[in-house]
């Protein structure tokens, strides 16, 4: 927050005019008003005022976000807030209105975010119906639009200039929404619109099925962004850090013709494993667990090698114990062909990923939650895969939902050993299904039980633990705050209840330091310096 958002509220006016877009004199008294701002969220909604587009005759009107004297902070919530490993990274949830979110997040991550995915609320039964949604309860398509702007001139700041943001929208919305981001991130900087085919069509289909919807895609700077290629990773999914190859994994037991224990019987003996080391042996020691080839639990199957060549194959790591339930089964580690050059761009139609998925998910790991239509985390994982997103990117979603975004992010990691973070943003939404709130019921909830392995009741009961390892790793959980900006009651002014190190900083050892850094970075707070 500060100047920097008017300096470039005022350049986009100057793109306009070059574009022909917005008129001069119309531009010039914009200005006039944007200088004179009190704060951020008046210039932005000043500089509202000016989205029209001449030459192709969108227009839609402004519904303006509500003006305050309140300074909106972030407030650590330590009950949601907890830390596993130090040598993960922390993520953060952010719960509240996703526009002060933003505002807030802009302090510390200013032109630092890789990859941004929103699947914005756009409505329902064919924008007829008012749809239940996080703004107003009502979205109209002018509401869409009015709510989309301000949010999208914050998040192209958070960008990185190799950074790129992709946006799901369904095909009656697509065409106005690709204008506004034509808009704000600008036409020459689209990279494409992906048609992303679904599972089967609607309930409401009347003509015909529709099975489809749209990914929008714009760089913040194209000559920089480099789009990821289906490659190796679309043929093998694991990632070796240590001999920096890629691998697949196969069934260590023989499968097939002659695979049972009569089959083969020199083929039938025991290996041991060692969780705590990550050790296998042919010999017991202590701590070890004794693995039988097992075509099921009650019948006896085969290796696929002998006691030799299983030795060698330990000694040279080609061997992997995961846990499946209380069984472990060890594979064997199929590796890539470094001179395999099999590398190609993904292609801009997306077929491959059933999003319905995406609710067994989410039943699997919330049993006693409703969410509707979450996406599937396999679609987001692709997004971040096609986005070439780097092992130490930052991702943002700030139409979080269940938090699908943050479970991608956190598969991919355990994919490849990466150190990405998350940030999501998630009103707290209250509906029947969640009476205390979506992001209390569900985005919290499934990001804690996915991460530890417990919800924060401490229970276990849910299936997904059945076939999955808990991801670890830490997760600070944010509330938007309001202090008056006229405050003056000891210990409650806003330079005692903002804390500088929820952004990034540390305690500042002067209360002049203190009081600088919250009138440059919090607008509303210099009028009362």
């Amino acid at each position: 927050m500060g100047t920097e958002i008017k300096e470039g509220l005022i350049k986009e006016l100057d793109r306009r005019v070059t574009d022909k877009i917005l008129e001069p004199t119309n531009a010039a008294l914009l200005k006039k008003l944007i200088n004179n701002a009190e704060n951020d969220n008046e210039a932005m909604m000043i500089a509202e005022l000016g989205t029209t587009y001449k030459k192709t005759g969108f227009h839609f009107d402004p519904r303006l976000e509500k003006m305050s004297n309140d300074i909106r902070y972030f407030k650590k919530n330590q009950k949601l807030s907890f830390h596993t490993d130090d040598n993960k990274p922390t993520h953060k949830l952010i719960i509240g209105d996703n526009y002060e979110a933003l505002q807030n997040l802009l302090i510390q991550y200013r032109g630092q975010v890789d990859v941004i995915y929103i699947d914005p609320p756009y409505g329902k039964d064919n924008m007829g119906d008012f749809a239940k949604t996080n703004y107003q309860n009502a979205i109209t398509r002018d509401n869409l639009l009015s709510m989309l702007y301000p949010r999208l001139q914050l998040a192209k700041q958070l960008l990185a200039p190799s950074g790129v943001i992709f946006c799901s929208i369904d095909d009656r919305n697509q065409a106005y929404v690709k204008c506004l981001f034509d808009e704000v991130f600008e036409e020459k900087n689209m990279i494409t619109c992906f048609p992303k085919k679904g599972a089967g069509g609607r309930q409401d289909s009347t003509y015909f099925a529709i099975v489809h919807e749209y990914l929008l895609c714009y760089a913040n700077k194209p000559e920089m962004f480099k789009a990821g290629e289906v490659g190796i990773e679309k043929k093998y999914k694991y990632f070796d850090e240590n001999k920096k190859l890629w691998y697949n994994l196969q069934l260590l037991r023989k499968w097939g013709d002659n695979s049972r224990k009569i089959d083969r019987p020199k083929l039938f003996y025991p290996i041991y494993f060692n969780s705590e080391k990550n050790k296998l042996s042919l010999n017991k020691e202590e701590n070890s667990i004794e693995i039988f080839p097992m075509l099921d639990k009650e019948n006896e199957g085969c290796w696929r090698w002998g006691k030799t060549t299983m030795q060698e194959a330990f000694v040279d790591k080609m061997v992997e114990v995961k846990k499946k339930g209380e069984e472990y089964i060890p594979y064997e580690r199929l590796y890539e062909n470094p001179e395999d050059e099999t590398s190609k761009l993904y292609s801009s139609w997306i077929d491959d990923i059933d999003n319905s998925t995406g609710s067994s998910l989410v039943k699997a790991i919330l049993p006693k939650e409703k969410f509707g239509y979450p996406k599937a985390t396999d679609y987001i994982f692709k997004i971040l895969r096609m986005a070439n997103c780097k092992k130490n990117a930052i991702v943002l979603d700030f139409f979080a939902g269940s938090g699908t975004t943050g479970h991608a992010v956190l598969d991919l990691n355990e994919n490849d050993e990466g150190n990405r973070q998350f940030i999501l943003c998630q009103i707290n939404e209250k509906t029947n299904e969640n009476p205390n709130g979506i992001a209390y019921d569900v985005t919290s909830k499934r990001l804690k039980r996915i991460m530890t392995g417990k919800c924060y009741d401490g229970s276990k009961d849910f299936p997904w633990l059945n076939d999955n390892k808990p991801y670890g790793g830490n997760l600070d959980v944010y509330e938007i705050a309001k202090v008056l900006d006229s405050e003056t009651s000891k210990g409650k002014t806003p330079f005692d209840v903002i804390d500088e190190t929820l952004y990034g900083k540390e305690k500042f050892k002067s209360l002049k330091e203190k009081v600088q850094w919250v009138c440059e970075k919090f607008s509303n707070a210099r009028k009362h310096l």
